[in-house]
């Protein structure tokens, strides 16, 4: 994912601007990037050859974001979105048809790359573990239940799903089978029939439609076949921010209910709440998850209701690049748990684990205390040990890898040597004044920036996993002597910069000076960073 984001905001990074920049903001930053790499500035051929390559990337980079739909394409889908000639139609004039266009052939690729031809997996598993009950000598495994389901693009507007679920509690079980058909009768309007056999035999019709670019409705009908209740459902979705939905949903029949939502997802944290009130019922339910970095998150969640109190706590480390696991602890009226997850791709398998009915002070303490120390215990002198060598011992994937870092590090010295005049110049107008001066600026693997010394050891520039980046900052600073890398936008497109790391995350470190002080900062990839700031002093 980061990637194909790095890919769509890369555009951003070479004129350095944010991605909600104005018309005007980008025309002031093409006209101050093609004063510097204009070739009619240089009469040495080397160096007009670097700035005609440049000062084609910086055309490159205002023509599609200084065009409305051109940007509104780029934003979505990236390069390959103008390149692939995407026949959009005269009739997708509006902001939200494009969009929405461009989204259903962004997933259609996507779709067809991971699972040719147009099949995507989804499924879960879910065994309950009781130890009261192992205790007992009844058996460990209280209950399992079991969902599948497989999508097939069966044509470029339809779609059909087959799934499925099984669900067995001590002596008794059940199962589902449902089948949908889902229609794209045009880029903001979708129909889907549905159809179920089993414990709960309906059958329903749902329609979508986006009602604006913020905002979409769903409206929904299903009659079961066993007692003839009818029940109708609707649900309104409004984006409030870039990063901000609420929702709304009402159903009407055999159990009505209205519930309000609110969900909240940033790059670092992600947060969402529910109220939901029925017939004689009701409930608030809230989560916010917080990512530690890449790799890990911690979790918090909550729930109460008429017939629900649980709290829950816990945190998940990604493993491999599709898998994650996740363990938390909950406490509630129905006893104390661990629930352990393991999530890959679309596929999940969950295991709660009940450890008492009993709320017990000390066993409750207890069951949280020893398993956090542990898996702290194991992470600090096992994990951490272990990963930081294989990162050490781990050359560049291959000859072929190897090669685009040596050639994306030259392309970044050449473009610094362009910026190297006036960034000299820069550099010594803030001295004068006692300003701002980057006096070390290392961008790069995420194992090397945080240990310095390996920066001062390293002895080949292209399997050092950094690249010295203190020259294009000391350009970037402005005349008010502060300098500002903007949030959500890959550092390694900004102007003298590169990916010295293919596929590793990356931070960067920088060491200033400001006012006779000397400051220091770490920041991650896709973070904003402004300096200078008093949090940053040493």
């Amino acid at each position: 994912m980061k990637e194909a984001e790095s890919n769509v905001r890369e555009l951003y990074a070479l004129l350095q601007i944010s991605p909600e920049a104005s018309d005007e903001e980008i025309r002031k930053a093409y006209r101050q990037w093609a004063q510097v790499y204009h070739p009619d500035k240089y009469q040495d051929s080397d160096m007009k050859d670097i700035a005609t390559e440049n000062f084609q990337r910086i055309c490159q980079a205002y023509e599609i974001l200084s065009d409305p739909q051109k940007r509104i394409i780029y934003d979505i889908y990236g390069m390959e979105g103008l390149t692939s000639g995407l026949e959009l139609g005269t009739r997708l004039d509006k902001v939200e048809e494009i969009k929405a266009e461009l989204e259903r052939l962004r997933q259609q690729r996507e779709m067809e790359k991971k699972f040719p031809p147009y099949m995507i997996p989804s499924g879960s598993v879910l065994a309950n573990v009781s130890l009261p009950q192992f205790l007992a000598g009844e058996g460990i495994i209280k209950g399992m239940a079991m969902a599948s389901e497989v999508q097939s693009q069966i044509s470029k507007k339809n779609v059909v799903a087959l799934g499925g679920n099984l669900a067995v509690d001590g002596k008794s079980g059940g199962g589902v089978a449902t089948v949908v058909f889902r229609r794209q009768v045009s880029p903001a309007f979708t129909v889907e029939a549905m159809g179920s056999a089993g414990l709960r035999a309906l059958i329903g019709i749902q329609a979508s439609h986006y009602l604006s670019q913020h905002s979409s409705a769903t409206i929904g009908l299903a009659t079961s076949l066993k007692d003839g209740s009818i029940n109708l459902s609707n649900s309104w979705t409004r984006q409030l921010s870039e990063t901000t939905n609420a929702n709304i949903e009402v159903e009407l029949g055999a159990e009505p209910s209205i519930g309000v939502g609110w969900q909240k997802k940033e790059r670092k944290r992600s947060a969402a709440g529910n109220i939901k009130i029925g017939h004689g019922s009701f409930g608030i339910s809230a989560h916010y998850t917080h990512r530690f970095s890449e790799k890990s998150h911690g979790r918090i969640a909550g729930k109460f209701g008429s017939s629900a109190l649980e709290f829950e706590v816990g945190g998940g480390r990604k493993i491999t690049e599709f898998s994650t696991v996740r363990m938390l602890y909950s406490i509630g009226i129905q006893g104390i748990y661990w629930k352990l997850e393991l999530h890959r791709a679309g596929q999940k398998l969950i295991v709660p684990v009940l450890l008492s009915r009993q709320l017990s002070p000390i066993f409750a303490s207890g069951a949280f205390i020893i398993p956090t120390s542990l898996y702290f215990l194991i992470k600090t002198y096992i994990l951490d040990p272990y990963y930081q060598k294989l990162e050490k011992q781990k050359p560049l994937a291959n000859i072929e890898t190897q090669a685009q870092v040596r050639e994306s590090r030259a392309a970044a010295k050449k473009a610094q040597q362009l910026l190297q005049n006036v960034a000299n110049r820069k550099r010594n107008s803030q001295l004068e004044t006692d300003g701002l001066v980057i006096t070390k600026a290392i961008y790069g693997s995420e194992t090397v920036v945080r240990s310095e010394s390996e920066v001062e050891e390293a002895q080949d520039e292209v399997l050092s996993g950094f690249i010295d980046v203190t020259l294009p900052l000391n350009f970037l600073v402005n005349e008010s002597g502060q300098l500002k890398l903007h949030d959500g936008v890959k550092k390694s497109g900004i102007m003298g910069f590169c990916d010295p790391c293919p596929g590793e995350p990356k931070l960067l470190l920088v060491e200033y000076t400001y006012r006779g002080d000397k400051y220091k900062v770490v920041v991650g990839d896709y973070e904003e960073m402004v300096i200078p700031q008093e949090a940053h002093r040493i």
